[in-house]
């Protein structure tokens, strides 16, 4: 380290800060190589600037120099970190004394951008829905249900809770009642009208032993399906379809 470096490492207190990591605030060992590492690279973007010490520093300063972060192309994960590091630090030193405000109060992170869903290939969904052995009475409907998720876009707990008169088969339309018992119409194509309307003829009144109160899916035991029972139905088909992907009810309502 040169005279330089090292006069600004005094003058921003790194050591102080790696020693208050390490034996005040237990941070791990990975962390205080992290934020030695954040706090270092805001030094030098500081002393390009002309600042010398911490109390130089402003939050108009501090903002620019994440947007520069961001210019350079750094992830949004390590700005994150960046900011943690910061706040940390001049906590630090007005905790200590050696600042009478901290810059860093105000300053926020970049948001965690939403990962884009999973979805299936055409080609998959109609593994998928092939997947279940028609030759058998629990096969057929899982079939209309796989059918009727795919159709619809349905959410499981909409799936489990939808009543055989909610099924207007006539107008090709299902009765959905969604968050807050909102309820909204939702076209049904015919080839999951078919699955369904075969499925409500001939196997679910064997299922129906007096306990389904009304439901359109049922179990082995005649009771509603549940919605672990329902993941269980899609999951296992994924599988028999040869589905490398995580394939959940939501999987289907995005695809």
């Amino acid at each position: 380290m040169d005279r330089a470096a090292d006069a600004l490492a005094r003058a921003f207190r790194l050591e102080q800060f790696r020693d208050f990591l390490t034996a005040e605030a237990g941070t791990s060992p990975h962390t205080v190589t992290a934020y030695q590492h954040d706090v270092r690279r805001l030094v030098r973007h500081a002393a390009g600037t002309g600042i010398k010490n911490p109390a130089a520093v402003t939050a108009a300063h501090l903002r620019e120099f994440l947007y520069a972060l961001k210019d350079v192309g750094l992830e949004p994960s390590t700005i994150r970190r960046q900011v943690s590091a910061l706040r940390t630090y001049f906590k630090f030193l007005t905790a200590d004394g050696h600042l009478t405000r901290d810059p860093s109060e105000r300053l926020e992170a970049p948001k965690r951008g939403r990962a884009l869903p999973a979805v299936l290939t055409r080609e998959e969904v109609e593994r998928l829905l092939a997947a279940p052995n028609t030759d058998e009475a629990l096969a057929v409907r899982d079939r209309a249900l796989l059918e009727l998720a795919y159709a619809t876009g349905m959410r499981v707990s909409e799936l489990v809770s939808i009543t055989l008169q909610h099924i207007v088969f006539d107008q090709g339309l299902a009765r959905v009642f969604g968050k807050g018992s909102k309820e909204r119409l939702v076209p049904v194509g015919r080839r999951a009208l078919g699955a369904v309307a075969l499925y409500a003829r001939e196997i679910r009144p064997l299922l129906d032993k007096g306990k389904g109160k009304g439901a359109l899916f049922l179990n082995a035991r005649g009771t509603r399906l549940t919605r672990v029972g329902a993941w269980g139905i899609i999951r296992g088909h994924a599988k028999r379809a040869a589905i490398t992907k995580r394939v959940t009810p939501h999987t289907l309502r995005h695809t």
